[in-house]
């Protein structure tokens, strides 16, 4: 028996279970990849909000690096909420000895609530030192204009920040559009390694349920490449991905509700009839 395709979340909890590590591992589940944890912080949440985060101690975080890279065979990570600079110094400091395949960076910053996710003292070691490892990273437009330090309103300033990230050592990068409210679709830009420009686009939907969107794009992502899909394979199925999550909504919570990962594969078992 061939052993199982293993991928590997590093991110924060999501009590509510529509985010976070939580969103990741169903993502992982849905596209048929194994998937493990790292737990790096704990805040206590849920549709309506993040009410409060506990921090994890380092050690911790540091033991279940070392006992997932000793047992499992990992073909591809993902990292979301890193929340602390001695967390990011820790988690890229482990990458930069780890086999674990291409590292995805959802650059989680703060919360659809507004609470903060990423310090503000972990910005620059996110920078310098997570995203020139990263295979892939998937800004929305906020985090872009973060990373980048530069306004985006438009389609065009979406590419030079694309540009501008990927010269901070990214090799490939997604600038997602969906924080546009201009027309009726969502347009992601993919800036390949090899220069050339993607677009993907997909039907606007009038819903407040889109918590979790990113975790889940990155990590649908980190799946289809750790099944050995390209780059634009694996981003364009992600957004195929995310789109079903939510215009196939479901109702859960008072707040904004998470989307429906078992979604895409309704779509997937029509698409075979």
């Amino acid at each position: 028996m061939n052993e199982t395709i293993q991928a590997l979340t590093i991110a924060g909890f999501d009590s509510g279970g529509g985010a976070g590590l939580q969103a990741d591992l169903k993502t992982f589940q849905e596209r048929q990849v194994f998937g493990t944890s790292v737990l790096t912080a704990l805040p206590i949440q849920n549709t309506q909000g993040v009410k409060k985060v506990y921090d994890l101690p380092i050690q911790a975080i540091q033991e279940q690096l070392e006992v997932i890279a000793e047992d499992f065979t990992i073909s591809a990570v993902k990292t979301g909420m890193l929340f602390t600079e001695e967390i990011t110094h820790l988690v890229a400091d482990f990458l930069t000895h780890s086999a674990f395949g291409p590292l995805v960076v959802d650059p989680v910053m703060i919360a659809k609530s507004g609470h903060a996710l990423l310090k503000d003292s972990a910005v620059k070691a996110l920078i310098t030192e997570i995203i020139p490892q990263s295979f892939v990273i998937t800004p929305n437009i906020p985090e872009a204009e973060v990373i980048s330090q530069m306004n985006i309103g438009t389609k065009e300033e979406m590419v030079l920040a694309a540009k501008k990230i990927q010269l901070l050592g990214a090799k490939n990068v997604v600038v997602k559009g969906g924080h546009h409210l201009d027309g009726d679709n969502s347009s992601d830009v993919i800036l390949l390694e090899s220069g050339a420009i993607e677009w993907v686009s997909s039907k606007r939907i009038n819903t407040k349920n889109t918590h979790g969107t990113g975790c889940t794009f990155s990590a649908c992502i980190a799946a289809e490449l750790a099944k050995g899909m390209d780059v634009l394979t694996a981003v364009t199925t992600a957004k195929h991905f995310i789109q079903a999550a939510i215009e196939d909504g479901i109702q859960v919570g008072h707040g904004n509700g998470p989307t429906n990962h078992w979604a895409y594969r309704k779509v997937e078992q029509s698409e075979r009839i």
